[in-house]
């Protein structure tokens, strides 16, 4: 019925997490709707593109690819992996630049975090803290006990 939620086909995390299907709404390709899970829930703060010495690479591509490998490293202090994220939200500087690099930009995604596509959520935003951070993200993970 339409309006009733179902879970998706695609499992997610190996049973962990479900993504969240709504009956009749056409399946999303990168992202997932909604995510359901059990477990601790982990929230990272907004990770930026520096590595451990606070240095940036050059580029948007290059910045997300250290962002999301960012978020990883902080949920991996709970004892998680990319299969445990249900969330993430991106604050870009430029939707255009994000456009631009979307060619590129899958396939650092799949390297990072796999063929895993939690909820997400995309903002352009005015500026950020770091003025040379093109971007920022933020995450939610459920770790199994």
């Amino acid at each position: 019925m339409v309006g009733e939620a179902a879970t998706s086909d695609r499992p997610t995390a190996e049973g962990d997490l479900t993504a969240l299907q709504p009956a009749g709404w056409p399946t999303p390709k990168g992202y997932a709707n909604g995510v359901m899970g059990r477990g601790n829930t982990v929230l990272t703060g907004g990770l930026i593109g520096w590595d451990e010495n606070e240095e940036f690479p050059e580029g948007f591509v290059a910045q997300v690819e250290q962002t999301l490998t960012n978020v990883l490293a902080g949920v991996a202090e709970a004892g998680g992996g990319p299969e445990h994220i249900a969330r993430l939200t991106w604050y870009v500087r430029s939707i255009s630049a994000y456009r631009a690099s979307l060619a590129e930009l899958g396939p650092i995604y799949r390297r990072v975090m796999g063929h895993h596509y939690p909820a997400m959520a995309l903002v352009e935003v005015s500026d950020l803290v770091e003025p040379r951070a093109p971007v920022e993200i933020e995450a939610t993970a459920v770790v199994p006990v």
